[in-house]
Order: C-alpha cells, then sequence, then structure tokens
C-alpha cells in the first residue's frame, strides 16, 4: 500500500475511540503519524495501547498523551513536548473528535439544562476547535498545505431533545471553522466539517432516546445501514490528500444520503 504521509504528522483531539481512533488507523495505514490527544480511564488504557501498538508494529509512529485536552496548561505543556520529538511544519492535520457535552432536557422534573451546561458544552466541543488550531499555527507545527477538521452533525440544524447544548455547540463549531478557513487561507491551511450520519459511538449511545434515533436513521437512510466510524475515517483520508488543496471553508456530508429525506 502507498505510504503518501510519511513524513507527516496528525493531531487527533479525541484518539482514543470512535471516529478519531478509526481515523488514526487509517491515516497511519497511509504513514501518517499519529498524536493522540485523549482523556481515558486508567482501566480503558491498556486495550488503547493495544490498538496503539498495532499502529505502531505498522512503522508508524504515534505519540499518546492521556489529558485534558481544554485544560491551558495542559495544551501549552503537551505542545511544547510534541514541539521537541517531531520536526517543525510537518503537522498535516489537526482533527477534532472532542465529545464530551451535557445532553439534558429544557424541561421536566429530571436535572434540567443550566446556563454553565451550554457554556461546557460549546467550550469543549466547539471554542477547544480554535484554541487548539491557534496554538499548533503558533508552535510553528502546521505544514504546508495542513487540514484541520472538525466532526459535525445533523442535530447542528435539527431539534433533538435533550441536545440542545450540543446542537449550540456544532453551531459554534461549524462557525469556527468557516471563519478559520477564510483567515487561515493566506497560510496555506484549509478547514471543514464533516457532518457525519447517525454512528453507534460510546458518545451515541449516552444520547437519551438514542434507539428510536437509531431506527429512524435506518429508515431514512437510503443504505438502509448507519454510518460506520471507517466511513468517515475513509473521508479524513480523503480530505488529507493534495487532491482535496481547493476545498476549504465547507461541510462535507458523509452519510450515504441519511440526510437526504
Amino acid at each position: 500500500m502507498e505510504k503518501e504521509f510519511n513524513n507527516n504528522w496528525a493531531i487527533i483531539l479525541g484518539g482514543s475511540s470512535g471516529l478519531g481512533l478509526a481515523s488514526a488507523k487509517k491515516l497511519a495505514q497511509h504513514g501518517m503519524n499519529i498524536i493522540s490527544i485523549h482523556r481515558s480511564r486508567k482501566s480503558d488504557l491498556q486495550e488503547i495501547e493495544t490498538v496503539y501498538n498495532e499502529i505502531r508494529n505498522a512503522k508508524t509512529q504515534i505519540l499518546s498523551f492521556n489529558i485534558d485536552a481544554l485544560n491551558v496548561e495542559k495544551r501549552k505543556a503537551t505542545l511544547s513536548e510534541i514541539s521537541k520529538k517531531i520536526p517543525k511544519a510537518s503537522v498535516k492535520l489537526l482533527l477534532h473528535s472532542i465529545s464530551k457535552g451535557n445532553l439534558k432536557p429544557m424541561l421536566g422534573n429530571e436535572p434540567t439544562l443550566k446556563h454553565d451546561d451550554f457554556v461546557l458544552t460549546i467550550e469543549a466541543m466547539g471554542v477547544s476547535l480554535y484554541d487548539w488550531t491557534k496554538s499548533v499555527f503558533e508552535s510553528n507545527l502546521f505544514s504546508e498545505n495542513a487540514r484541520i477538521i472538525a466532526f459535525t452533525s445533523e442535530g447542528n440544524s435539527r431539534a433533538w431533545k435533550n441536545y440542545a447544548a450540543v446542537s449550540a455547540a456544532k453551531a459554534t463549531l461549524e462557525a469556527i471553522t468557516r471563519n478559520m478557513a477564510l483567515e487561515f487561507a493566506p497560510h496555506k491551511i484549509t478547514a471543514n466539517c464533516i457532518q457525519a450520519g447517525m454512528t453507534e459511538t460510546n458518545s451515541f449511545k449516552m444520547i437519551p432516546g438514542n434507539e428510536k434515533l437509531k431506527q429512524n436513521a435506518l429508515k431514512r437512510n437510503p443504505n438502509k445501514r448507519l454510518t460506520q466510524p471507517e466511513d468517515i475515517a475513509n473521508a479524513v483520508y480523503l480530505l488529507c490528500k493534495e487532491e482535496a488543496n481547493w476545498i476549504n471553508g465547507t461541510i462535507i456530508k458523509v452519510d450515504g444520503g441519511e440526510s437526504l429525506q
């Protein structure tokens, strides 16, 4: 298999599971070295390390940082360490796959959304993309024709019960991505969002009423199946290729046609 990214690195925020991990595996198959930023429980570390060792065995480097990506000091310290371990201007991709938010209803007897719930969710799933992008840029780590990719969902425009805070975060994420596409373009850095179809990740399973969402997605999708993490990873890979240099500031739907109806 062609190893087209041998001298490049990808920084993946949320690289230990779901779409982030699937993307890491796909990119590593094509020679891209991986820097995984994740927040994982001790009980999960052995399983995660097993997967990372598989990537290493494919003669691809992987650096793993189990930190809180939202902590400013941790971000600075981690990027300082990364700068010592990889060449300058070698980060081809910054992939945002952070999934941390509040899934509460607005009304009802159970705990409901508060102002702070919105703030935490929007910071984690939206604003953190800008924080990391700016820090990576100021560390002179981005390569020429680098990519910024973030994951959004159909909840960016559709109303789902319990999804209000995450929906607001996705709208924020998309607005930030569009503006970064504009302002980072002179530096030959593109920024795009991938709108994934309904994907049965651990994060999805935490959404109240996820089984109903799943069944509705299966009915709507003309392929009669859910989106798989590998489908999204394939799109991430395609956007990293040189042929995708002119794709900038857009939301790319990768859902098999689920959103058509």
